[in-house]
């Protein structure tokens, strides 16, 4: 009786964790996705100036250039 009992405690987690997802897709409505709008990068954080964000980027990348950080 208790090797039963044992069984059923230790298939019990294993059942209940099926009926515990919850659901993850968005909602559309209208055939549209009807969540929080995304912003791009440039409306965020360099609050919508595109030429900064490009500038910021070209720089992060030059800095990254082995050749340029070692040049003399």
């Amino acid at each position: 009786m208790t090797l039963a009992r044992l069984a059923l405690l230790a298939l019990l987690p294993l059942a209940l964790a099926g009926c515990l997802e919850v659901e993850q897709h968005p909602v559309w409505r209208n055939g549209e996705y009807d969540g929080k709008p995304d912003q791009l990068p440039q409306q965020r954080n360099f609050h919508g100036d595109r030429l900064a964000w490009n500038a910021a980027i070209s720089d992060r990348n030059q800095r990254q250039n082995e050749y340029n950080r070692t040049r003399d």
